[in-house]
């Protein structure tokens, strides 16, 4: 029996007002997936313990089959062990966005999108204008970085806010406050005059999109001891794909393989296909693979109604069909999101989302869609998120 574990971040929501009173997942149009509904068991699962924050991070470690109570200590430390970043007593890793603030708003989480060319380039000059013996920063994918900082004790207590949580929003209720604080609002306001100038900004600004006007620094964390791997827990051997440093730092730290695919994206221009070709191509080597896919994730946090439906019908029409192409007689397949990201809100939150588990031996529960309301109405409901890959596994 081989298994494929499909994550599509955020893809759940809240009904909208302006399309009937209809989700994303509603609205879009998803033969393929409805298709497993029909043959296999559709329910809830609840990803994120309650009290946790509805991080992805949180969420995607319950969904690969570990208890984010027992083993989850910050954001920051896991996406710099997938850049290969060791962190050492007394440093901590923060999550350093590049954003666009207007008028003391934020008006953009990811600078419009930045590209990894543009971003290593802004990168490259704050570290060379702002870093220090302690302080360094790391570039990673289009507005995601990391800045590593040592010998700041108390850096751990101070209060932050992504700024995927706070669209349009005046930011100076939401800069880093507490304990420690000091030192992240003094990088942030240094960096604004890095990149004021910025041969990058000026660049953007000519071409009509949002430059980069600031760094924001959250989801600080110190190394762990990290977690049992997956094959000792779990008797398989698995792999992951995904375009972001997040699932690939938690992979690495379960001693999951990461695949590198090219095409795979942490956003909308992802490549689908060859994402799903490839995973179902490894398969030969491994027992287990795990999909993430992080385009309906972005365009929830854009606030992108169309955008959304889109990337959710893209997953439906060009990588359920090539899962489902796999010797159906030795295939079992997990669909979920890890947590919802509503358009409403465009941020993520903490309710259960749908899943739907099919495959040899599982059998059906007589539901006909993949959405929030017909998971709900089954009475399906598994209230510890990482409990479902064991289902999957030994059902």
């Amino acid at each position: 029996m081989k298994y494929l574990v499909l994550i599509m971040d955020g893809a759940s929501g809240y009904p909208l007002l302006a399309r009937d009173q209809k989700t994303t997942l509603e609205l879009a149009r998803t033969p393929a997936l409805d298709a497993i509904v029909k043959k296999g068991v559709l329910g809830l699962s609840a990803n994120v313990p309650d009290g946790m924050e509805p991080s992805s991070a949180v969420a995607c470690m319950s969904v690969m089959g570990y208890d984010p109570k027992k083993y989850y200590s910050g954001r920051g430390p896991i996406e710099a062990r997938a850049m290969g970043i060791s962190l050492k007593e007394g440093e901590t890793a923060f999550r350093c966005n590049l954003v666009t603030v207007k008028d003391g708003a934020m008006r953009s989480y990811s600078c419009g999108h930045i590209t990894d060319r543009e971003s290593h380039q802004i990168i490259t000059t704050l570290q060379k204008e702002l870093g220090s013996v302690d302080v360094t920063f790391y570039p990673g994918v289009s507005y995601r970085h990391i800045c590593v900082i040592r010998n700041k004790p108390g850096l751990l207590s101070a209060v932050c806010t992504p700024p995927h949580d706070i669209p349009n929003q005046p930011i100076i209720k939401h800069i880093p406050r507490g304990e420690g604080a000091r030192t992240l609002n003094d990088l942030m306001i240094r960096s604004e005059e890095v990149l004021r100038n910025h041969p990058v900004n000026k660049q953007r600004i000519a071409e009509g999109k949002e430059p980069a006007t600031t760094i924001w620094l959250f989801w600080g964390g110190q190394q762990s001891a990290g977690i049992p791997p997956f094959a000792t827990v779990y008797g398989k051997k698995a792999a992951m794909t995904s375009g972001v440093d997040l699932l690939r730092g938690i992979a690495d730290m379960a001693g999951i393989e990461n695949l590198k695919i090219p095409g795979v994206t942490g956003g909308l221009d992802t490549d689908y296909a060859a994402q799903a070709e490839q995973a179902v191509r490894a398969l030969e080597k491994f027992d287990l693979i795990f999909v993430h896919v992080e385009a309906p994730d972005e365009a929830g946090h854009g606030g992108q109604i169309e955008e959304k439906i889109k990337a959710i019908e893209q997953i439906d029409e060009k990588m359920l069909p090539v899962f489902l192409g796999y010797a159906k007689d030795e295939l079992r397949l997990l669909c979920l999101p890890d947590h919802p990201t509503p358009i409403l809100t465009q941020t993520h939150a903490p309710e259960p989302v749908p899943f739907v588990l099919h495959g040899p031996g599982i059998g059906g529960n007589d539901a006909s869609r993949f959405t929030e309301k017909e998971a709900d109405a089954t009475g399906y409901f598994v209230s510890e998120g990482h409990t479902l890959l064991g289902k999957m596994l030994y059902t």
